[in-house]
């Protein structure tokens, strides 16, 4: 919000500069980004007469020119030809900078002095609307009225200030001119003196439009609407004075009446509209538009409309986007003869929506966004009939005003005893009593409890802590005692589950990998298909197209980073990601949804060379061995199962992970169809829930000394039906071997001759050993023998020969 000094001055007495007055309201709590001085670059520039015009004597395109500046009268070298006798200009004196930074000094061209500079529109900043059509040629030529001897600035009206406000969405009121000014008078102790209509509840006197019908088809985005009839109406440029400050808020002056719509929005903090009346044809209309419906807005851009924009229309076509932006086909010209003036009151959340969607900012968009005072729509309008009765651009003669809902007035209870504890600052009544009375809130008193009457403007005031706030801020935060913070200090440590989670990911990072962190929103079709479609979460206002659901899995993210590195050469990625997985249980969603935490990692290429070892090759393997780690760290027992996705990873060279019985995870090679789309080759992944793991870690360290007595190994190889599970094999020998079977491993796999079709051969490595005695070959070998035959009957092995 842009606060013209000159304007502020007229609705509240300041006796500070500018700088003052930014530091008193940053202080207050509305902060001031900025202050510009908009005379800034013109101290030394005045208005001067040409007296006469001679040819350089040394130069054939030079012009020695003799001019009035008021006090004297100097002489002044230039090359511009658009220079007439008596010509009034912007004369640059010596030791002028000007707004382009330009000094200006004494000096002598071709032997004659010249004692500053005239000024063209470039060299000062200004746009084609100041000065004459000659202008465009070189000098700035203003009219013969202009006052010579006059400072530049002050002609323009630039003899202003200019606070720039950076307003945050608690404070809405700030944005109409009125209610900065009552923030002034507040912290300045000073009554401000406002328009009749700066008080919301004033009733605009004018007769109830006969032939106006206004219908508000939806009242969730449209509270209230009021439109006001104005004839007579005479379209011309709007006074100086008034220009002027719209140009001071960044708002570009256009002709008297829509300028007057400007001049109050920002006055009064209402956004306003005209229509022209002749272009509506029946009722006006407040609704939302139909699919596919199409509007030519003010810009002459056609646009197709989404269903929840809010539009003004008639009984036959739209007329405007509700608080963005007017139609083409409802536009005021200048041959417009009647108007109608809208003030409404539009849900901002709808505004909002529209305005971003379709990529159009406006003030008027912008304070709709944050809310406006319902309250104040008819004031809004009056203020506009006493403007238009002054400038004479036209005659109100009624007014229709539909209300469908306003909200309720509210009451707020301060406390003095409460404020002084919250605040920890001992406060009277009276001081209390003197900063309501500042903020002009009307109140009622009893034994330290003011009954507080919060007005419509201020919505940013609902419970007693606001009010608190607001004590704080007109007393000064200084005031407050710095106190450091008091109670029992504990030792800081982490919780289990951080200590989880960092363990786990140094397992991770010295096995070789990468941590990386990705997006916690990834494509819907790749989060369908690595997680799930049924609890991913889809985003109203996404990034963008490719971010448009939260995950359910993070594999997605993953192999985007791995996709990413290997087509800029970087041809060998070991990754892994710590992160939550997000899971709705309904659509909408009407509470938050489940989070569940989540690793996973993503493995292609191969390890660096070094001169000591062999590069390995990222496969299968490689990733199990890191999981194998990860179960040593903790203590826990993985189990690989046969993969059940095998449309996403490769059939023979894949797993399920389970944890006593519980799915865990999957690990494999992603399938040879799913790679190519990724553009990784043999890319290996794996995913796994922490939340089962975390519940199943060993919290205790078990210590065992070292066997003293040996361990005998046997070899035993099996044929075994193709389909018959290595895992489940080893399971059966485990039992069946008892506490002597120490470990159980394989150490091949066979197919092909002389095994059978259909059959595979399976070689196992048993270990067993006593931690009480030396064990002898004849219990072993009859242990092994019972094991043998006890896979024969399980699985219908045979032994090997």
């Amino acid at each position: 919000m842009k606060v013209s000094l000159e304007w502020l001055n007229q609705l509240v007495d300041i006796d500070q500069s500018a700088e003052e007055l930014a530091e008193t309201l940053t202080r207050g709590g509305i902060e001031v980004e900025d202050v510009e001085n908009l005379n800034k670059g013109f101290e030394k520039v005045v208005i001067g007469e040409i007296i006469s015009l001679t040819k350089h004597p040394d130069a054939d395109r030079l012009l020695v020119c003799v001019v009035n500046v008021g006090q004297e009268e100097i002489t002044i070298v230039t090359g511009a030809q658009n220079l007439l006798n008596g010509d009034r200009i912007p004369v640059a004196l010596v030791g002028a900078t000007l707004p382009n930074d330009l000094s200006i000094r004494k000096s002598k061209l071709r032997g004659v002095v010249s004692q500053g500079m005239l000024c063209s529109r470039e060299e000062l900043l200004v746009d084609d609307t100041v000065g004459l059509d000659r202008s465009a040629d070189g000098i700035l030529i203003l009219p013969s009225t202009a006052p010579i001897g006059e400072n530049f600035g002050h002609y323009l009206g630039r003899e202003d200030s200019v606070l720039d406000l950076e307003l945050y969405p608690n404070r809405p009121d700030c944005l109409a001119m009125v209610n900065v000014a009552r923030e002034v008078a507040s912290l300045t102790r000073k009554k401000p003196h406002l328009p009749k209509w700066a008080e919301p509840d004033q009733v605009l006197s004018l007769p109830i439009a006969s032939d106006l019908r206004i219908v508000i088809e939806d009242n969730d985005l449209c509270w209230r609407y009021a439109g006001l009839v104005v004839e007579d109406v005479h379209i011309e440029p709007s006074p100086e004075w008034m220009q002027r400050r719209l140009k001071a808020a960044g708002v570009r002056p256009i002709n008297n009446i829509v300028d007057i719509t400007n001049y109050v929005m920002l006055e009064m903090g209402q956004p306003l509209h005209a229509f022209d009346r002749d272009k509506i044809e029946g009722d006006v209309h407040v609704r939302p538009a139909y699919p596919g419906e199409q509007l030519v807005t003010l810009d002459g851009v056609e646009r197709t409309l989404h269903k929840d924009a809010l539009l003004i229309a008639d009984d036959r076509q739209a007329l405007g986007l509700a608080g963005v932006m007017g139609g083409l086909n409802s536009e005021v010209t200048k041959d417009t003869r009647r108007l109608m003036i809208e003030a409404a009151h539009f849900a901002p959340v709808s505004i909002r929506r529209t305005s971003r969607r379709l990529g159009l900012r406006s003030e008027a968009s912008n304070r709709f966004e944050k809310g406006i005072n319902a309250y104040g729509i008819a004031a809004s309008l009056g203020r506009v009939c006493d403007l238009l009765q002054d400038l004479k651009a036209g005659r109100p003669v009624s007014f229709v005003d539909e209300i469908k809902n306003l909200p309720t007035r509210r009451q707020v209870i301060l406390s003095t005893e409460h404020t002084s504890t919250v605040l920890g600052i001992e406060l009277g009544v009276s001081e209390i009593q003197q900063v309501i009375e500042d903020l002009n809130f009307e109140y009622k008193e009893s034994d330290g409890l003011f009954q507080v009457e919060i007005p419509t403007y201020r919505s940013d005031l609902e419970i007693e802590e606001d009010l608190m706030e607001e004590v704080a801020r007109l007393i000064g935060y200084d005031r407050i005692p710095t106190t450091l913070p008091q109670g029992d200090q504990t030792q800081g440590r982490r919780t289990p589950e951080q200590e989880f989670r960092r363990r786990l990911r140094k397992t991770f990072t010295q096995s070789g990998m990468d941590e990386v962190m990705t997006y916690t929103f990834t494509r819907a079709e790749s989060d369908a298909q690595w997680g799930s479609a049924k609890h991913s979460i889809p985003l109203l206002n996404p990034l963008r197209e490719e971010l448009g659901v939260m995950r359910t899995t993070l594999i997605p993210g993953l192999l985007d980073v791995a996709a990413r590195n290997v087509a800029r050469r970087n041809m060998d990625v070991s990754i892994f990601e710590i992160g939550n997985t997000y899971w709705g249980d309904e659509h909408p969603l009407q509470k938050l949804p489940r989070e569940e935490l989540r690793a996973a990692g993503v493995a292609v290429g191969k390890s660096e060379r070094h001169w000591l070892e062999q590069p390995v090759s990222y496969d299968f393997y490689y990733l199990k061995g890191i999981l194998e780690g990860l179960a040593l760290e903790f203590g826990l027992k993985l189990e690989y199962r046969v993969a059940e996705s095998q449309s996403l990873l490769h059939p023979g060279r894949s797993a399920d992970i389970y944890v006593e019985n519980q799915y865990v995870g999957f690990l494999g090679e992603i399938h040879p169809s799913l790679g190519k789309e990724w553009g990784l080759d043999r890319a290996v992944v794996f995913e796994l829930e922490l939340a089962p793991l975390f519940a199943r870690i060993r919290q205790t360290v078990r210590a065992h000394s070292i066997p003293r007595f040996p361990a005998i190994q046997r070899d035993m190889a099996l044929v075994v039906a193709v389909e018959t599970s290595a895992e489940a094999v080893m399971a059966k020998m485990k039992k069946l071997g008892g506490d002597l079977l120490q470990q159980v491993e394989i150490f091949d796999v066979y197919t092909g001759n002389p095994i059978p079709a259909g059959y595979k051969s399976l070689a196992f490595s048993l270990r067993y050993q006593s931690l009480e005695r030396t064990l002898t070959d004849e219990e072993v070998n009859l242990l092994n023998s019972r094991i043998l035959e006890g896979i024969q009957q399980e699985f219908g092995a045979e032994r090997r020969k």
